[in-house]
């Protein structure tokens, strides 16, 4: 990361407290919904020198909080691309999890269509392969209590969140228009990657399949890997000790 970007107080899309300048591999990381940047923090002292861990701060939240949420994706991959550009100046490569999943992917393939652009690999995670037709009722519009319901069987938002009023009032706008852009996402069909694609998932996620994990397979004409490790949807913040070094062996080998 520029030195320039650490001194400037604009909230900005890379929220990147430990810049590595001579690295070699700048890797993007999208969070997963309702979440921002920090979740990605432990991950900056578990890689190599030459590998710049880079989490993105989607509008809407934390530093980027008074910023409007985006609810649809297109708009939200114009504008990640938009301020990602700069950056892109060497190798880099995207992890996404559950939503940041498919914004990763979108984004990979507006870089190719728009930029002539490529991540040296896609690292998706959590998330069925985005051909596969979501099976799930949308949840996005529910009442409160109906969406409160939804929120505890996925198991990412501690109790303690949903009980508070003032933290809920927080964060459901944020959940809201997260699962709004997931749950009306229309893929389109095009070319498959020239990037490696790797897919991570839980073993005990009850939201995915491993078919619909190695489905990702189709959307690259390079490598393909399907790792699938234990935990539910959220075993990255549970088992970085078994992803993180995958992902790192992956970038080193380039």
């Amino acid at each position: 990361m520029r030195p320039s970007d650490q001194t400037t107080k604009r909230p900005t899309w890379i929220a990147c407290p430990k810049p590595r300048p001579q690295a070699r591999i700048r890797l993007f990381c999208f969070p997963y919904s309702g979440a921002g940047a920090s979740i990605f923090y432990p991950w900056l002292d578990r890689f190599p020198e030459a590998i710049e861990v880079c989490p993105i701060q989607l509008p809407g939240r934390e530093s980027r909080l008074a910023e409007p949420l985006f609810t649809q994706l297109k708009p939200l991959v114009r504008a990640a691309a938009q301020a990602l550009l700069p950056y892109l100046d060497k190798p880099f490569a995207f992890f996404g999890h559950s939503l940041g999943a498919l914004v990763g992917f979108e984004l990979a393939r507006y870089l190719r269509r728009e930029h002539g652009l490529i991540p040296v690999h896609l690292f998706v995670s959590g998330h069925n392969a985005p051909q596969l037709p979501d099976r799930d009722p949308p949840i996005h519009a529910l009442p409160e209590p109906e969406f409160l319901e939804k929120l505890r069987r996925l198991n990412g938002t501690p109790e303690e969140v949903l009980q508070h009023a003032e933290l809920r009032a927080l964060l459901l706008p944020i959940l809201r228009a997260d699962f709004q852009v997931a749950e009306t996402y229309v893929y389109e069909p095009d070319e498959p990657l020239d990037c490696p694609i790797s897919a991570f998932g839980g073993i005990q996620d009850e939201h995915l399949s491993r078919e619909g994990l190695e489905a990702w397979r189709e959307q690259t004409r390079a490598d393909f890997s399907l790792h699938m490790l234990p935990g539910d949807h959220f075993y990255l913040n549970t088992h970085r000790r078994l992803l993180l070094p995958t992902i790192a062996r992956k970038l080193i080998s380039l």
